[in-house]
């Protein structure tokens, strides 16, 4: 680095580092044995008074990053940050020796440091442990931001997920919920009887979902892959192979628009069950996030915007049309003219694409009058034929699907289907979504020979389900942006506007 663009701090750091070198002290040590985390001293020692702690006087050793430090002469304190908690450290010349002690004193804010010493109380009743042994592991460079300013750039937050998880204690406590949370999926499932698999993420084909993808080439094969978008068809293959209840966590990926609701790259748990339908999916999810809700949080109730959101057993349940009736008066139900939904459209502001037919224009209208109303936990089924080409047909109108998706607070969380196993119909369904990629949908499925020619080896009657991790988490957290709970999100270059 270019000595003459350090800020004072850093050239004072830089300063320190060569005064610990010529004590010795090598800036950047080596392993250091600690017998216990902060919370681990906390947990053991927090209940005895300073008697107790006394007459004990058990010696721990505990490591961290100095947050606070303050110094009065020949003795100081420091406030000692390690992943889970902060525990006070008193040192004192006496005790440690000169040399440690300059050491101490040569400390700032952000190092790392390893502490020798039994547990104590002060006056003030604080648990606090005494230094007999002062360890320098760790020279930082960089000054943390100021205590109270923080990092006051959100962004700058999200692009340093390195400072913001030192600085910020929600960042950790976001951080290290999330893995209990999909842990609890797991459990979830496993204790369910489902298998834990593992499909590709690079598919030759593009389906599954509507998206569009990153594209990537294989250079020994001279192939284009596709990341996956979803990991919805080799799951149906592995029913076809006779697994009948699978499921999978993991990363799919794609190439649309940021949001505080989306990011390129997300987590997701989808899940497939032979002999079930949309109903027994109905069922999976509300079993699914109530569990996972009560284990994380020991209640059926999350606190999310402001608002309470229960998941109790018992989600309301309505057909889109329906949803759409109660908030516009109109009944598409009975429309099956393209001529009089587009009409309806252009009314309604609503605006139509090329490959549009009656089914997306319904969802349009459910998009921009329904879904933003939406605040507890609510089943919306009867998805329109076009917009569901891997859903089984509606026994009581073709023209509609046994699909559902699970909205709460206006987002979408889950989208769940009575799997469509005839690969007929399944055949008709794909060259649809070819003809609405001719007419400019990118987001249409393609052609996918392979898993038709699963299908025709037979797939059982099945449900399947797909949950969105990343935004379950927003919400057990009550975090509004999904960036905060992704650790290293994707962001805009620093320049660009």
């Amino acid at each position: 680095m270019d000595e003459t663009r350090l800020s004072e701090q850093e050239q004072i750091r830089r300063e320190k580092l060569q005064e610990l070198k010529e004590l010795g002290v090598d800036p950047f040590g080596s392993r250091f044995n600690r017998t216990h985390t902060n919370t681990e001293v906390i947990d053991t020692y927090g209940s005895f008074d300073n008697e107790t702690l006394e007459e004990k006087n058990e010696t721990v050793i505990v490591a961290g990053r100095i947050i606070r430090k303050r110094v009065q002469g020949k003795a100081g304190f420091i406030t000692l940050q390690d992943r889970d908690a902060q525990l006070q450290i008193y040192i004192r010349q006496n005790d440690v020796g000169k040399i440690a002690y300059q050491v101490f004193l040569k400390g700032d804010l952000g190092d790392i440091i390893g502490i020798e010493g039994p547990v104590f109380r002060t006056r003030m009743g604080e648990l606090t442990v005494k230094a007999i042994k002062y360890t320098h592991l760790t020279k930082a460079l960089k000054p943390l931001p100021d205590k109270w300013g923080g990092l006051q750039d959100i962004e700058e937050t999200r692009r340093k997920r390195y400072v913001d998880l030192i600085v910020n204690e929600k960042s950790r406590k976001v951080a290290l919920l999330r893995p209990k949370i999909i842990r609890s999926f797991q459990k979830f499932f496993d204790d369910r009887g489902f298998i834990e698999v593992e499909t590709p993420i690079l598919h030759p084909i593009l389906g599954g979902a509507s998206a569009r993808p990153f594209i990537t080439h294989h250079n020994t094969l001279d192939m284009d892959f596709y990341l996956r978008i979803a990991t919805e068809l080799p799951l149906k293959r592995l029913i076809v192979g006779g697994l009948e209840k699978v499921y999978e966590i993991g990363r799919l990926f794609r190439n649309e628009g940021m949001s505080p609701q989306h990011n390129p790259e997300f987590t997701t748990v989808e899940a497939y069950e032979a002999y079930s339908d949309m109903a027994g999916m109905m069922d999976l999810v509300e079993d699914v996030l109530g569990y996972v809700c009560y284990d994380i949080l020991g209640s059926y109730e999350a606190k999310y915007n402001g608002k309470t959101i229960s998941f109790q057993k018992g989600f309301k349940r309505i057909s889109m049309t329906d949803a759409i009736k109660e908030a516009t008066g109109i009944d598409f139900k009975n429309i099956t003219s393209f001529t009089e939904a587009k009409k309806l459209a252009e009314k309604h502001q609503i605006n139509i694409d090329k490959h549009f037919d009656v089914g997306h224009i319904i969802e349009a209208f459910f998009d921009e009058f329904v879904e933003k109303t939406i605040v507890q936990p609510t089943f919306v089924y009867g998805h329109p034929i076009e917009i569901s080409p891997l859903a089984k047909k509606s026994k009581d109108n073709p023209r509609f699907t046994e699909r559902f998706e699970l909205f709460i607070d206006g987002r979408e969380y889950a989208n769940a289907f009575s799997e469509l196993n005839d690969p007929i119909d399944q055949r008709e369904r794909f060259l649809n979504q070819l003809k609405e990629r001719e007419l400019g949908n990118l987001e249409a499925n393609e052609m996918d020979l392979d898993y038709i020619e699963a299908l025709e080896y037979g797939m059982p009657p099945t449900g399947g389900l797909g949950i969105g991790i990343d935004r379950f988490i927003m919400l057990l957290c009550d975090v509004n942006n999904i960036r905060d709970i992704i650790l290293f999100p994707h962001m805009k270059h620093r320049n660009q506007p």
